[in-house]
């Protein structure tokens, strides 16, 4: 194991923290892929069908887990290093 300034690079560390952020990110791929949850008309949401208000949806909640798994990520590499947890 090799140390420079502090931080290990021996290669990757799957933590419980990194395991969640990466289903953060992979959850949009896998509700947008799986077409026939979502393939219909009704229910309608001020006249715009399910189908097209179903993915606006997803862009807002993609935008939530993205900076959800980065604080995540950040708030562990700072732990890491000894620096103070936000």
């Amino acid at each position: 194991m090799t140390e420079h300034d502090g931080i290990s690079t021996s290669g990757p560390v799957v933590t419980p923290t990194r395991v969640v952020a990466g289903l953060c990110l992979i959850a949009p791929f896998v509700a947008m892929l799986w077409v026939g949850s979502y393939a219909r008309i009704e229910p309608t949401l001020i006249g715009i069908p399910f189908f097209y208000w179903y993915q606006m949806l997803w862009v807002l909640i993609s935008t939530a887990l993205t900076m959800t798994a980065y604080k995540l990520i950040q708030r562990e590499n700072r732990a890491r290093k000894g620096g103070a947890v936000k």
